[in-house]
């Protein structure tokens, strides 16, 4: 018997081909996976395994106290307060929704605010920051906490903590200047300025709070706490002291603001007070004011609108920098230097004022038909004669380009930002052929530019828009020799004893080429204007103990419209070292109401007791000066 060999064909060429590419791919793909897992475990595993241990961890945002603002002499103008705000801690909290609710229920009430409400709040918190206890309510009285302490078997996970809330002592005071604080914004943090701050922090959102925000706002610091796999807490694990901001030295005098608020306080308006040599700002406000302390925690909307409302005065208006007005007279400087610098008159070049001036069918008259006779320069600025510079305005459309005065006025400071250290500042309007041409032909005006405008704008009239900030400076470029200054609040950066960490410097001046022989009639005639007989200003500033020059303007504005009032006034006479400028909305008769709101200010800023100017005649005055 044999065994029977069963035959088996040979494996074909194709078949092998098949096999081997089959297996070399499995190879391959064995190769990918373990080299893989081999890079992830050996070359990688420090570096995984310190990934893992920091999903075990989070941080937990401490903020920083915002740095003091004080003044000048060390004076604290703008603080910090510590409060209770109640919180929603997230590893604490029922994970049901409906339980949730309850102790949201529990706890609408207590903080008079609606359970919704409180849900809203807290889980737009987690969403944002998803392991940091939610604010629910700032500023909660003592009373509060105790009674959730009290209670908190009822009130599982509401605690309440201690936070550092802004504090104004003064209020209305300098409201305008120090600014406010607020939560920053989604299209905040994606500018420069915010790199570092995280959302919910608090930073500047106005006034100095705003420009000094990276030195104000101090470094956070933060609660490090582990966490299991479904991200709820388990122990705190470390904790880093937040940095608080440093302190700024502003150059204002308290004093000196106060009084000038005292002194706007009953009407609307705006007043200045600056250094004419270096533009450091003493004092800087407006009215109607506001309570900065409202901006402290999270601000309700219909307080913002009421702070917003052109019906209640736009209180959150700065009109020193963003109030944009015609002159009146005060605008007579710029026309003077004008006419002066452009050889259209010397200072003893002698004009007849017969009280009005005739042109193209249009009488344009003194104010109150005054007539004053011949006059040159220096007594022009003492009666403040329309006439004189209602004729200096129709020479200077006809000289050249017809741009004299525009440029004038460009050079010392009007018609663009001065560049001041708060943000939103005006640039303002000197209007121009090219500008009301322009709207002409866009038949947003009833006519193009005639030499009419050009008169007016001579003494501050028509569509001239100036705040009285840029006023200021124009008067200090004249004051100091021809110098154009920046005006600038900020002095220098001290820590918490006062110490200097870093000083600024004074913004570099801008030199005009101003003949000094112009420049003094230009004074001369501003110092006759406050203390000699007939000058616009004398019955406030004939008996005052400091020598003052300056220059009174009443702005009509029409339609019935309560005229608006301003004075500028330089001191100490003849080489000031401060100018001064108020604005009042309302108030009239520049010598009536802005000239005595000047004195007030100047009185305080001087160190004197004043009792105010001398009762009696105005004989001779032009009050619309």
């Amino acid at each position: 018997m044999y065994l029977d060999r069963e035959t088996r064909p040979a494996i074909t060429p194709q078949l092998a081909l098949r096999v081997a590419i089959i297996g070399g791919v499995a190879l391959v793909m064995f190769g990918v996976v373990f080299f893989r897992l081999w890079y992830l475990q050996v070359l990688s595993g420090d570096k995984y395994k310190a990934e893992a241990n920091n999903n075990r961890v989070r941080e937990i945002t401490i903020q920083a106290p915002r740095g003091r603002i004080v003044d000048r002499n060390g004076r604290v103008l703008v603080d910090n307060r510590y409060g209770l705000a109640v919180t929603v801690s997230p590893d604490k909290l029922p994970k049901s929704p409906a339980k949730q609710m309850k102790v949201y229920a529990r706890l609408a009430p207590l903080l008079q605010m609606k359970a919704k409400d409180i849900r809203h709040t807290v889980n737009k918190q987690f969403a944002a920051i998803p392991f940091s206890p939610a604010i629910v309510k700032s500023d909660v009285p003592p009373a509060t906490y105790s009674y959730i302490l009290e209670n908190q078997n009822r009130f599982p996970a509401v605690d309440v903590e201690q936070l550092a809330f802004r504090k104004y002592p003064y209020h209305q005071i300098g409201a305008h200047l120090f600014g406010t604080v607020g939560e920053v914004t989604a299209p905040e943090l994606k500018r420069r300025r915010y790199r570092g701050v995280k959302m919910g922090d608090r930073v500047g959102q106005s006034g100095i709070e705003y420009s000094y925000d990276r030195y104000l706002r101090g470094k956070d610091g933060a609660r490090r706490v582990s966490v299991d796999a479904l991200g709820n807490a388990r122990a705190q694990l470390a904790e880093r002291v937040p940095k608080s901001g440093r302190q700024l030295r502003l150059s204002v005098d308290f004093d000196v603001q106060k009084a000038g608020q005292q002194a706007i306080s009953g009407d609307q308006g705006a007043f200045v007070v600056m250094d004419v040599q270096t533009g450091e700002v003493r004092a800087l406000g407006s009215n109607p004011s506001f309570d900065p302390n409202i901006f402290a925690k999270t601000i309700r909307e219909r307080d913002f609108k009421r702070l917003s409302n052109p019906a209640n005065g736009a209180p959150l208006t700065d009109r020193a920098t963003q109030g944009l007005y015609p002159t009146g007279s005060t605008f007579k400087l710029i026309t003077a230097t004008a006419a002066l610098e452009g050889g259209l008159i010397t200072p003893d070049t002698v004009l007849f004022d017969g009280g009005s001036l005739h042109v193209g069918g249009i009488t344009f008259w003194n104010a109150g038909h005054a007539t004053n006779g011949a006059l040159a320069l220096r007594r022009a600025l003492q009666v403040s004669s329309d006439v004189f510079f209602y004729r200096l305005g129709l020479d200077a459309n006809g000289a050249g380009d017809g741009h004299l005065i525009q440029r004038w006025a460009h050079r010392l400071g009007l018609g663009h930002p001065t560049g001041i250290d708060l943000p939103g500042e005006s640039a303002g309007l000197i209007p121009s052929p090219e500008w009301r041409n322009r709207l002409f032909k866009k038949h947003l005006t009833d006519r193009p530019w005639s030499v009419g405008d050009n008169i007016n704008l001579a003494v501050g009239q028509g569509d001239v828009q100036v705040d009285p900030l840029q006023l200021a400076v124009a008067y200090a470029t004249i004051a100091n020799g021809g110098y154009v200054v920046k005006p600038h609040l900020g002095e220098r950066v001290e820590d918490s004893l006062g110490r200097v960490i870093q000083e600024f410097r004074a913004p570099p001046r801008r030199k005009l080429d101003v003949n000094p022989t112009d420049r003094q009639a230009i004074l001369d005639g501003l110092r006759a204007a406050a203390s000699q007989p007939g000058g616009t200003s004398y019955p406030v500033f004939g008996n005052f103990k400091i020598p003052v020059a300056g220059k009174t303007g009443t702005a009509q504005k029409g339609a019935g419209r309560a005229d608006q009032s301003w004075y500028v006034g330089l001191a100490p006479y003849p080489n000031p070292r401060y100018v001064v400028v108020a604005t009042l909305e309302h108030g009239g008769f520049g010598v009536e109401t802005a000239a005595p709101a000047v004195r007030r200010i100047m009185s305080v800023l001087f160190g004197m007791k004043d009792t105010g100017p001398t009762r009696g005649s105005t004989a001779g005055v032009n009050p619309f000066g």
